[in-house]
């Protein structure tokens, strides 16, 4: 098992391509300057000793050297082993709304990008406590089961996507039905199930859902993701917004957020409404609801002695740096007689 510690110095990658066009570009501009100083036979005289290939070679040999100094930033760690492990918490579900009305961006990103957000950072905020995932939109499926592993829940949160359930719609009552099932009777843990939703195009009733969910010991809070003024729904190809979806009469739907609904399913399940806007706000509202649940001890088997890998991609990437310095870009006397590449 492994995890990436600072995923966010992935995007000095970026710099890799852009060195690329620039160096392509510096190429065409020596060409064109060469040809009007001398003929190609004329410069090979004038250099005898230039290599063609070493500095395409030192080129390559940079940008490596970038690429692997970024993952060194990154810190890849590695668990070396698994162990059983007593922890005291409570059991967390998170229900997410996939339905295509989350695409809506009435919030930045969209709604669905902002709730993988605020379940990213009520995981970071979460200490000793068990959690699950389920998506829904038309039906409810798991998408990851009661777990410790917080990297791998992570993980499966940002493959989330409004692509993931064809069926279209909100199902929140497949959803709560769904997550009656992600809970260990024997254990005897706080049960609480959190729904990220915009609330709006659900199936039949959820109050009965919700009060059949409170009396098996579970507390559903919901949080809206969205708002009552609303946005209309983009239809995207490859992530590029091609149009806007449409009615029957070839009006743009607007989506809005449905509070009634959440407030009537948090109402029947001991539960709260959330505002899910601003992030720092649920954040810590949630905090706090986990702080003051009774936490239960249960064991629970991990990988632990996570080790940095790190080493390895500086150690690699200052090598690299020495080779480019050192390597010069003349010909290289035993290459040239060999003579293998005619350089």
């Amino acid at each position: 098992m492994y995890i990436l510690e600072e995923e966010k110095y992935f995007w000095l990658l970026l710099i890799i391509p852009f060195l690329v066009v620039l160096y392509a570009l510096l190429l065409l501009w020596k060409k064109r300057r060469q040809k009007q100083f001398a003929t190609p036979g004329m410069l090979q005289k004038l250099s005898p000793e230039k290599s063609r290939f070493k500095p395409g070679l030192k080129f390559i040999i940079l940008l490596v050297a970038l690429a692997s100094l970024t993952m060194a930033l990154v810190n890849p760690k590695i668990g070396t082993k698994m162990e059983t492990v007593t922890r005291e918490g409570v059991d967390v579900v998170f229900a997410i709304d996939v339905s295509k009305s989350m695409e809506a961006e009435d919030i930045a990103p969209n709604r669905m990008e902002k709730s993988k957000q605020l379940v990213t950072q009520i995981i970071n905020n979460l200490v000793g406590d068990r959690i699950g995932i389920i998506a829904y939109a038309g039906s409810a499926f798991p998408q990851l089961p009661i777990t410790t592993d917080y990297a791998a829940a992570k993980m499966f949160l940002q493959a989330m996507n409004t692509d993931m359930v064809s069926s279209q719609g909100t199902a929140i009552n497949d959803a709560i039905d769904l997550a009656t099932t992600y809970y260990n009777d024997a254990d005897q843990t706080s049960k609480i199930l959190f729904i990220l939703s915009d609330g709006e195009d659900h199936f039949g009733e959820v109050g009965p859902a919700a009060k059949k969910a409170a009396e098996l010991g579970i507390r559903i809070f919901t949080i809206g993701v969205g708002t009552s003024k609303g946005a209309p729904i983009p239809l995207k190809k490859n992530g590029i917004i091609q149009s806007y979806k449409k009615d029957q009469n070839g009006e743009t739907v607007i989506t809005r957020m449905n509070e009634e609904t959440l407030k009537e399913i948090a109402a029947n399940a001991n539960g709260k409404y959330i505002e899910g806007n601003i992030t720092s706000e649920v954040t810590a509202e949630v905090t706090e609801i986990l702080q003051n649940m009774d936490k239960t001890e249960f064991e629970a088997r991990q990988f632990a002695d996570y080790q940095s890998q790190y080493q390895w991609f500086l150690g690699f990437g200052i090598l690299l740096l020495l080779l480019d310095v050192f390597l010069l870009e003349r010909k290289t006397s035993w290459v040239k007689k060999l003579n293998l590449f005619n350089d």
